[in-house]
């Protein structure tokens, strides 16, 4: 029997096309382009600021100022692929951080062994507030965009009423020369902390179980039901795993300024949230990445070190991140509309998990 191949120029035209399908896939996903919008931010500081951009101490602050807002963006990432939400995380990190601090200060001491307990207590507290989340959006039904509201309320309130309002520094010093006097290539310690978790959340949510079923739920509920996913307790540890990380969050921040910040994390929900959707993590579900809200964490960040550097006022940061927020959503938007417009009707991660689970059951 003959073997018919095709002529080289059919070949050729073959390998072209699939190039060609693969450029335009890799170049719709959003945390792409939105890396290219963060080069060009780049790039355009390197002009106009020169060798200050470009500074170590300039990388360090940048690097200093993403660390919290990365450790809570990897747990929101989670949240809003769930097509939920969590606007609770700067109350709780504050409550946390309050609650930590209060523990620190009846020990008393300057050592490790206080700090611990610190620790483990701003821990332990965003896990609870984590959990009531959690159970609230699951077993009560009720919205999640209304339940973190109500939370983000009470925390931020209880906190207050502990403290009077007023800060407490009662920090020890084992937290805060961590942060300023370790460091690693001139960068301190507390971003690559966040370094850590920001590849185990990776790890966790591209490669195991865990991770499929988080893009499940979110890309269809009631499907993933369906197909043997315990909905409501996955939900439940996805809101416990955020109150986990804003306890977490609350540690970085007292060892970073020694002190709790009761009001200085008002902005905080909101920015971890624009970055975490600005890097490509769905509003309505089912899709996002680590990756993307890294490169969403560092837009803010990078125009608010350039923009000091270049003399320009820091309130033209809130235009530039409100307008790249809102071109994302547009994006997204526009490109799920295409997509039912082309028919494609069937969402990809929901199907992918239908098939690992198939083999894994086999």
């Amino acid at each position: 029997m003959s073997v018919i191949t095709p002529p080289d120029d059919a070949a050729v035209d073959v390998a072209d096309e699939e190039q060609q399908s693969l450029i335009k896939r890799i170049t719709s996903v959003q945390s792409v382009w939105i890396l290219g919008v963060l080069l060009v931010i780049v790039a355009f500081f390197s002009v106009t600021a020169g060798e200050r951009f470009f500074s170590t101490s300039n990388f360090s602050l940048i690097s200093q100022n993403i660390a919290v807002w990365a450790v809570l963006g990897v747990g929101m990432t989670f949240v809003i692929i769930t097509s939920g939400i969590d606007l609770s995380i700067g109350s709780v990190l504050v409550f946390s951080s309050v609650v930590s601090a209060l523990v620190m200060q009846r020990i008393g001491g300057e050592g490790w062994g206080t700090a611990i307990i610190g620790i483990l207590a701003a821990l332990v507290t965003g896990v609870l507030w984590g959990l009531l989340n959690g159970a609230l959006v699951a077993r009560a039904k009720i919205p999640p965009l209304i339940v973190t509201l109500g939370t983000l309320s009470i925390a931020l309130g209880l906190a207050q009423v502990i403290t009077g309002g007023i800060d407490i520094r009662s920090v020890p010093e084992a937290m805060t020369d961590f942060s300023t006097y370790i460091k690693v290539l001139g960068i301190p310690a507390l971003p690559f902390v966040a370094l850590v978790v920001v590849i185990i959340g990776g790890i966790v949510l591209h490669k195991t179980r865990f991770g499929r079923y988080t893009y499940a739920i979110g890309s269809n509920e009631e499907s993933a039901r369906r197909v043997g996913v315990h909905v409501s307790r996955h939900l439940i540890m996805i809101y416990a795993l955020m109150g986990l990380l804003a306890g977490l969050g609350a540690v970085l921040a007292l060892a970073q300024f020694g002190t709790t910040t009761i009001a200085g994390q008002s902005l905080t929900n909101l920015n971890v949230i624009a970055a975490v959707v600005i890097g490509g993590t769905s509003i309505f579900g089912g899709e996002g990445s680590i990756f993307g809200t890294v490169v969403g964490l560092f837009i803010p960040a990078v125009l608010q070190a350039g923009f000091v550097i270049i003399g320009v006022q820091p309130f033209w940061q809130g235009v530039a991140v409100g307008a790249v927020l809102i071109a994302a959503v547009w994006v997204d938007q526009s490109r799920r509309a295409a997509a039912l417009r082309g028919g494609a009707h069937v969402n990809p991660i929901l199907a992918l998990f239908r098939r690992n689970t198939s083999a894994s059951d086999k």
